[in-house]
């Protein structure tokens, strides 16, 4: 049994917004698959629910007026995984978006959630940072924008009052020349595992030359980050190996990874110089480059 002391299911936004505001200790529930963890280890701090699952408000993708992107905060990754606006527009988040678990669980495990929960380790952070995503926050004082880079405050913690709801995902219009992106995950199990350090690039090419590069870690520090060094390097770069070298030396400047049992400072490190060369040589290929 699980020990849940209050249960309620909100009826829209507004409600749910009004059922936190009500119950400081109270936990929002949309899939479910970090929550019910929580739950069945009786953990105290999750027994008060407050249930935003059914909100249709929180769901859908939909193409802006300009060209950018809206993901509605409750949006599964499988529907992530094969919508045609995803997989047109920001590839790498729905590589990403496969990568996570096994399909029982990418039914129901929402974008919001993964983003929400904090962890440096969450496989769709990158794809929404090199996407220069923002999210659409709602409390009982409005609505407010904040860029997904620094929405990451430490382990497992956002920036994100007690009473605030993530609605919905805005990508603003993403080039459609020149331009690629991939995603890459490490992990001992693949899918069924935590990530041991993932990442994504994309890259914006220009007379056979990087004009432009933004590429992001998981599980290399605190948060997942931005790596500014390694973008800086890459800057109006040929497309040569001598690049791929440089990037995987000037990358080191940005990460600070940490052992733990499931690797090693060490390791990751090594990991994380392969998977830059790897994973901004794929997005150089999608963008229509070719390495000399």
């Amino acid at each position: 049994m699980f020990d849940i002391a209050t249960y309620h299911r909100a009826p829209d936004i507004a409600g749910a917004i009004a059922l936190l505001a009500n119950n400081p200790q109270a936990k929002l529930l949309a899939g479910g698959t970090d929550v019910l963890i929580q739950l069945h280890h009786h953990n105290a701090r999750y027994r008060h629910i407050v249930d935003i699952n059914a909100l249709e408000e929180l769901r859908g993708i939909t193409l802006t007026e300009h060209g950018g992107i809206r993901i509605g905060s409750a949006t599964t990754f499988s529907e992530l995984i094969d919508h045609p606006l995803v997989q047109r527009h920001l590839p790498a988040l729905s590589a990403a978006s496969a990568s996570i678990a096994g399909p029982q669980i990418r039914n129901v495990a929402t974008y919001g959630g993964n983003i929400c929960n904090g962890a440096t380790s969450a496989d769709s952070a990158t794809p929404t940072l090199i996407y220069e995503a923002s999210l659409e926050i709602h409390s009982s004082r409005g609505v407010r924008f904040t860029p997904i880079n620094g929405f990451h405050t430490g382990p497992g913690k956002v920036s994100l009052e007690h009473d605030e709801l993530v609605v919905a995902f805005h990508f603003p219009a993403q080039p459609t020349s020149s331009t690629g992106s991939a995603h890459y995950k490490y992990a001992m199990r693949d899918a069924m595992d935590i990530s041991t350090i993932g990442c994504a690039a994309c890259c914006c090419l220009e007379g056979g030359r990087i004009r432009e590069l933004r590429l992001a870690f998981g599980v290399a520090a605190p948060t997942p980050i931005r790596c500014q060094h390694a973008e800086q390097s890459a800057q109006n770069a040929p497309l040569t190996r001598q690049t791929l070298e440089t990037l995987g030396e000037a990358v080191l400047q940005d990460v600070t990874p940490r052992s733990s049992w499931r690797a090693s400072k060490a390791f990751r490190l090594h990991l994380i110089q392969t998977m830059t060369k790897k994973v901004v040589s794929e997005a150089v290929i999608a963008a229509g480059g070719e390495w000399q």
